[in-house]
């Protein structure tokens, strides 16, 4: 195996749970007696589904072009996993309704889901083949200041879309100096409840629980796990381990023009006085956020 988890979301008691498994488990019986000869002759790449749990800015729309331009050729399908308001967090009955979704829906199958969704551990609903998950990851600083302009202006991927900060001409430098919202230091905690999972608790900034439960779901549930800055080994090694997915993404990947950073934005040079003050501020978060990073590199460079 290759090593390469917001809002308020109330603890759900046992009995909930075990209605949950449940469901699920009624599901899959139903599914197998309807049809047990298809099932059996299903090849095991066939029955392949890969769960992108993507955090924002970290290059996801370049990589997830990717999967698109290569789903014909390679055949299979991918599906975008769109929550209600964008919130990474599902409610106990939409987490059962995905799970039964991405689990009984063969027609489907091959499936390549995407979407900025917390990681969701399919085998506390009794499933027994859980979904392979991939991601990537970036420098936490890195990735607040790309979204910090992509609010502004967007990117050539949609370059008629309104954002929400259109029209706003401050720089991130004059955010930070300012103490504004959209540069506050707790954004840089964001990407650590990706992998946390969706406990509340994983948005608690600063929690030693939480980070402690992202590292471990990265190592011990994740296929693989990239860096933005080292997204084209992430690709490679993907095209190697799972080709059923990935052949002929490592050439489409150098060919293809970056349509995820605006041309017409330089972002500041990271060793500004801005950056400086703002790290100075988020020491435990930043500590614990480049440590996902480091887990990360670590896994990569041990492959």
């Amino acid at each position: 195996m290759l090593f390469l988890k917001f809002l308020h979301l109330k603890v759900f008691s046992m009995p909930e749970r075990a209605i949950a498994r449940h469901e699920v488990r009624e599901i899959e019986q139903r599914h197998t007696m309807d049809g047990p000869r298809q099932d059996a002759t299903l090849d095991e790449e066939e029955d392949m589904v890969i769960i992108y749990n993507r955090v924002p800015k970290t290059a996801s729309t370049s990589f997830t072009n990717i999967a698109y331009d290569l789903c014909a050729k390679n055949k299979y399908h991918v599906l975008h996993i769109n929550t209600t308001k964008n919130n990474p967090v599902m409610s106990l009955q939409d987490q059962v309704r995905f799970v039964k979704n991405i689990t009984s829906w063969k027609e489907m199958k091959p499936g390549f889901y995407h979407g900025h969704v917390s990681y969701l551990d399919f085998a506390k609903f009794g499933v027994k083949k859980k979904p392979i998950y991939i991601n990537v990851i970036r420098d936490p600083i890195e990735r607040l200041v790309s979204y910090y302009y992509f609010l502004r202006f967007g990117d050539d991927y949609r370059p008629g879309l309104r954002r929400r900060k259109q029209g706003d001409k401050k720089t991130f430098d004059e955010c930070v100096a300012e103490g504004g919202s959209d540069c506050a230091p707790e954004k840089l905690w964001l990407q650590i409840p990706f992998f946390c999972g969706h406990s509340s608790e994983c948005w608690n900034v600063g929690s030693r629980w939480a980070m402690d439960q992202a590292k471990y779901n990265l190592v011990n549930e994740y296929f693989l796990v990239g860096v933005t800055e080292e997204l084209e080994d992430f690709i490679m090694l993907l095209e190697a381990a799972l080709p059923r997915f990935f052949r002929g993404a490592t050439e489409l990947y150098r060919t293809a023009p970056d349509t995820a950073t605006p041309s017409h934005w330089h972002g500041p040079i990271c060793g500004s006085k801005s950056i400086s003050s703002l790290l100075v501020k988020v020491s435990t978060v930043c500590k614990d956020s480049h440590c996902l990073g480091k887990c990360s590199r670590n896994g990569l460079s041990a492959v």
